[in-house]
């Protein structure tokens, strides 16, 4: 009983993380290291995470800067970023790599919220999906005789409260997320 427990709450616990980290990688009007997290750069023979090469840091609020490990990283990197598509551009000031955040318009903004809505609504149907395979799981268990119909109830019961607290959860997160997105 405590094992469906825990691993029904693993399992949302994992779409609420993957929905963080989605919000994570949306742009905002400052800047963020975060946005870099997806960014992936071709050096030495491998495919390396820009976290893995150097330091980010985002000494004004508006700029990002990159400080390589290895200086002959320098020009990957900068490449990196403008392959990811994040619509910023790299400056290559010698040994590291700055990113001016520009200021975001009205449209653009709407439309990232948007985008952090419709994510929201994907890890929502994830974790209906989540308890509908958990009930299932409850009612064969029932079925077989592993447990008694008032235990299937209750751990229905637990399944349903997990999903209402793993949703209201991902709404606070776009709530929080939007008035970031929409401050000028």
């Amino acid at each position: 009983m405590s094992n469906f427990q825990e691993q029904v709450k693993q399992k949302m616990n994992q779409a609420l993380d993957h929905y963080k980290q989605e919000l994570k990688n949306l742009r905002t009007n400052r800047a963020n290291a975060g946005m870099l997290d997806g960014v992936h750069v071709d050096v030495y023979g491998t495919n390396m995470r820009i976290k893995e090469l150097a330091n980010i840091t985002t000494p004004e609020p508006r700029m990002i800067l990159i400080s390589p490990f290895d200086a002959s990283t320098t020009g990957s990197i900068a490449k990196a970023i403008e392959k990811a598509n994040l619509n910023v551009m790299p400056i290559v000031d010698g040994h590291h790599v700055r990113i001016n955040i520009p200021p975001m318009d009205e449209a653009t903004r709407k439309e990232i919220v948007k985008i952090a809505k419709k994510k929201g609504e994907d890890s929502k149907i994830s974790i209906r999906e989540i308890r509908r395979k958990s009930n299932e799981l409850a009612k064969s268990m029932k079925e077989k005789g592993e447990v008694t119909e008032d235990m299937e109830k209750k751990m229905i019961k637990q399944v349903q409260d997990m999903t209402d607290n793993a949703c209201k959860e991902i709404d606070q997160l776009y709530v929080q997320r939007e008035k970031e997105i929409l401050t000028v």
